[in-house]
């Protein structure tokens, strides 16, 4: 073997142990690679049911917020009509109440203006 022989056995010698060096990390790599891999297909046949969960809570409680629409508009009638009976009776019923309150606190005044029953000289009181 000459110089030359003997130079290009070293270096493919280093070379196989720098390759060997190198070929340790991707393998670890690899297998975090494959890890990662595993992992992430867990979490997505994990969260397939929640999302559908989720769709179908979404759904109920979009149709019972039309129940609850429903009944907030209904409520909203109710109370118009009660608002709208309100203002029939105070109308109907409250300017002829005033009128005889008004009538009432009128004769009460001249009675007493006469000397009749509110008076305290009729009673005999003194004080």
């Amino acid at each position: 073997m000459s110089g030359g022989d003997i130079a290009g056995l070293i270096a493919a010698v280093v070379f196989a142990i720098l390759v060997g060096f190198i070929a340790i990390p991707l393998i670890k790599l690899g297998r975090v690679l494959d890890s990662t891999r595993d992992a992430i297909k867990e979490a997505s046949d994990g969260i397939t049911p929640i999302l559908d969960e989720t769709a179908t809570t979404l759904q109920e409680t979009n149709k019972q917020l039309a129940r609850v629409d429903v009944i907030t508009k209904n409520v909203a009638d109710v109370t118009g009509n009660v608002s709208a009976l309100v203002a029939l009776f105070a109308a109907t019923v409250g300017g002829p109440l005033i009128k005889l309150a008004g009538f009432s606190a009128a004769a009460r005044a001249a009675f007493r203006a006469a000397g009749g029953f509110g008076s305290r000289k009729a009673r005999g009181g003194s004080h």
